[in-house]
């Protein structure tokens, strides 16, 4: 019986480039030749870029699609567990022998040429998207937009860009313009573009290219709008104009998310979803360390009553911003924060909206990652914007510093992806 696991395939695969990231289409281009162009052999495919919320909104998409008895197959990154999780065909995560046939499939085609991890695995993605019947494909973005490896899909029936932030500045570029033109490279001639809500000079940008393409661009509140209605929320759009409950994700920044969303769904003429089936998806939505309570798990069974713990991948100053509207309504208790990030991030700005309504901030060193940001950095950041602040060596030392200050309190986890996934893990 074989001892080959994915996570040695995965492992194996990420030596074949020197690089992490290395924008390019030429080498998944090359790889997909030589598997018989998957990517041009799949069903309709959504493709969803930006800097926040696109995970929601794809997670979105896929609650309210299934609701209407749709078969998805589903691409996201960066996983928070298990690889598994990028890769969902026609609604399961694909099974451990499926990936590791996949990989190696991809890896003996790709013959040990250069090539980058999140390039051969998006290969094995489109692979199997095209041979597993399905109704559609929801595909988002790794990195940027233009030179990301799901750009080879040449003709999506719609494309959405959620909000732009700064972000990944080394490879997409250090002003909000130059990001959302390579956001904007997802876009496809005389396909609908879906567009958030964005900085002007953001919008300014991805109108032009749209304009140049000849693709439709339904903007929020321009040519769709969703806002909080009574005890749920309306959506306006080019046809629908729909009553709706709030999505299961919390957070008011989730209202616009499930909008792009809708107005994605909207364009769908082949799947024409009711407003019930619509509704039963938005109660349904799973996407976890997106403002996600944590109710059950070691982490929590250590806290005494009077304790809540939040858990959220945010880690850029826009996601800084949406975090502290909503953390400045959570008035009936204070507020604590456990921090962990990349030391590619920028502290500072993702740390100073949520200040004013922090008590005080215990920064963790990521474990098992090649770069954090160290606690005592990421301490003294926190100290440099206002924040009390002191280190931990783990989540578990923060939460038992915590519970000694405060009687009751609530906690949030946050700064990076790969730090919800480590507490995830912990959690379990």
């Amino acid at each position: 019986m074989s001892t080959q696991t994915s996570d040695r395939v995965l492992e194996r695969l990420s030596r074949l480039h020197p690089k992490l990231i290395d924008l390019s289409l030429g080498r998944i281009e090359r790889l997909l030749t030589a598997l018989g162009n998957p990517h041009k052999k799949l069903p309709l495919v959504v493709h969803v870029a930006g800097t926040n919320g696109k995970g929601s909104t794809l997670a979105t998409l896929r609650a309210c699609l299934e609701a209407g008895g749709c078969r998805v197959h589903a691409y996201i990154s960066p996983h928070l567990v298990r690889f598994h999780e990028r890769i969902r065909l026609a609604g399961q995560l694909i099974e451990e022998e499926a990936l590791i046939a996949l990989l190696e499939e991809c890896e003996a085609a790709n013959g040990g040429t250069p090539i980058t991890y999140f390039e051969i695995t998006t290969a094995a993605a489109l692979l199997a998207f095209a041979r597993i019947p399905a109704d559609i494909v929801l595909l988002e973005t790794g990195l940027g937009g233009r030179l990301d490896a799901t750009n080879v899909v040449c003709s999506p029936v719609v494309t959405a860009i959620t909000p732009i932030s700064l972000d990944h500045q080394a490879f997409l570029g250090d002003t909000i313009a130059a990001i959302a033109g390579e956001k904007a490279g997802i876009l496809k001639p005389r396909m609908a573009a879906i567009l958030g809500p964005q900085p002007a000079e953001a919008e300014a940008v991805i109108e032009a290219r749209a304009d140049e393409l000849g693709a439709p661009l339904y903007r929020w509140q321009r040519e769709w709008r969703c806002e909080a209605f009574g005890d749920g929320m309306r959506f306006s759009g080019a046809r629908w104009r729909l009553d709706l409950p709030l999505p299961s994700l919390s957070g008011p920044h989730q209202i616009i998310n499930a909008g792009t969303a809708i107005a994605c769904l909207e364009q769908l003429k082949d799947f024409p979803l009711s407003s019930a089936v619509v509704a039963t998806g938005l109660r349904q939505i799973e996407w976890p360390a997106r403002l996600q309570r944590l109710t059950r798990g070691a982490l929590v069974e250590v806290m005494p009553p009077g304790w809540e713990l939040w858990l959220d991948g945010g880690h850029n100053p826009g996601a800084g911003v949406v975090l502290a509207n909503v953390v400045a309504g959570w008035r009936d208790r204070p507020l604590y924060l456990v921090v962990g990030m990349m030391n590619t991030k920028d502290a500072s700005g993702f740390l100073a909206p949520l200040a004013p309504h922090t008590k005080a901030l215990a920064g963790v060193t990521i474990p098992g990652e090649e770069n954090p940001l160290p606690a005592e950095t990421l301490a003294a950041v926190a100290r440099s914007v206002g924040i009390n602040a002191m280190t931990a060596a783990s989540v578990d030392a923060a939460l038992a510093d915590f519970r000694t200050a405060s009687p009751a309190g609530r906690v949030l986890i946050c700064g990076s992806l790969h730090f919800a996934g480590t507490v995830l893990k912990e959690n379990s």
